[in-house]
C-alpha cells in the first residue's frame, strides 16, 4: 500500500511528484510504503511514527547533480528532462548506493550537467567554508538550532586550524547569499565543512575536499575536522563509484512515472 504524506500547499512540487510515484511504483497490498517530501508540514512527526512502527519509508527531495528547480516565489520545474529528484530509502540522503554500470552518470554528462570529477585542488588554498543545513535539518539530525550548530562547528574547526573560516548559508530572498554562486566561494577553498547540506556535492565537483555528517551523501568521501589540515582526498576510482551511486539515486519526473525509478532502486 503506497502512502504519500501529502502537503496541502497547492504550489508544493510534491503535488506533481507523488502522483508520478503512484503510477510508477509497484504497489504491495501486503505492507505500507510511505513517501515524504522533505521535512516540511507534519513530516517530522509522521516520520517518527512510521519509524516507530518499523514501516518502510522513502524520502523524496531535490536531486544531487541536476538542473535546479525555481524555488521562489513559487516552486517550479523549469527543465523536465534534466531536473532530477532523489528518492532515498529510510534516510535523508543516499549513503550506501549502488553504482551500477555508470550509464546514468554518463547520461548526466551528455545532458550538459556538471557531473564530472575534475580532481582535487592541491595548490595553495586559503579559507575553510562552513555551510550549515537548514534550521529544520539541524534540529532533526542534531537536536540543535542552526545557530548552535554553527557555533559548535566553528569552535571545533578552530581547535585544529588557524585558517580563516567563512560561512555560507542557504540562499534565501533578501539574505546576503541570495543571487550568489557557491562556486565563487569555493575558489581557493581548503575544505568545506557541513552537516547535511548539498553544498558538499558542489564542493566535490569543484575540487574541494569535504567534512560532513555521517548521513550526508558525500560521507564516503569525507574527512574529519581533527585532520582538516591534511584533508581527505579520495582517489578518482572512489569518486567515480560515488558519482555512479549518486546518479542511481535521482530521477526525472518522467522516470518516476514510467517505473524507471522503481526498477533502478529495487532491482539493480
Amino acid at each position: 500500500m503506497i502512502i504519500t504524506h501529502d502537503i496541502s500547499w497547492p504550489a508544493c512540487l510534491s503535488n506533481q511528484i507523488f502522483p508520478a510515484i503512484k503510477k510508477g511504483w509497484k504497489d504491495s497490498k501486503m505492507k505500507p510504503v510511505h513517501f515524504f517530501w522533505g521535512l516540511g508540514s507534519n513530516n517530522l512527526q509522521e516520520i517518527a511514527q512510521v519509524k516507530e512502527k518499523g514501516e518502510e519509508w522513502w524520502m523524496v527531495d531535490v536531486g544531487y547533480i541536476t538542473d535546479q528547480i525555481t524555488r521562489y516565489p513559487t516552486p517550479s520545474i523549469d527543465k523536465y528532462d534534466t531536473t532530477y529528484f532523489r528518492i532515498v530509502k529510510g534516510n535523508l540522503h543516499m549513503t550506501n548506493g549502488k553504482p551500477g554500470d555508470g550509464s546514468r552518470h554518463k547520461k548526466l554528462i551528455q545532458q550538459g550537467i556538471d557531473a564530472e570529477f575534475k580532481g582535487w585542488n592541491t595548490g595553495e588554498c586559503k579559507h575553510i567554508l562552513l555551510a550549515p543545513s537548514s534550521q529544520t535539518v539541524c534540529g532533526y539530525i542534531h537536536s540543535l538550532t542552526q545557530e548552535d550548530w554553527i557555533k559548535q562547528a566553528s569552535e571545533e574547526i578552530k581547535i585544529y586550524t588557524d585558517r580563516l573560516v567563512t560561512m555560507r548559508n542557504k540562499p534565501r530572498p533578501n539574505n546576503e547569499w541570495w543571487n550568489t554562486d557557491i562556486k565563487d566561494e569555493l575558489k581557493d577553498c581548503h575544505a568545506l565543512v557541513t552537516n547535511m547540506s548539498l553544498s558538499a556535492v558542489d564542493a566535490v565537483l569543484n575540487k574541494v575536499p569535504v567534512v560532513t555528517h555521517s548521513n550526508n551523501v558525500c560521507y564516503s568521501l569525507s574527512g574529519n575536522v581533527a585532520n582538516i589540515e591534511n584533508r581527505t582526498m579520495k582517489p578518482r576510482e572512489d569518486v567515480t563509484i560515488w558519482l555512479r551511486s549518486v546518479a542511481n539515486n535521482q530521477f526525472t519526473l518522467q522516470e518516476i512515472e514510467d517505473g524507471t525509478a522503481y526498477k533502478v532502486l529495487n532491482e539493480i
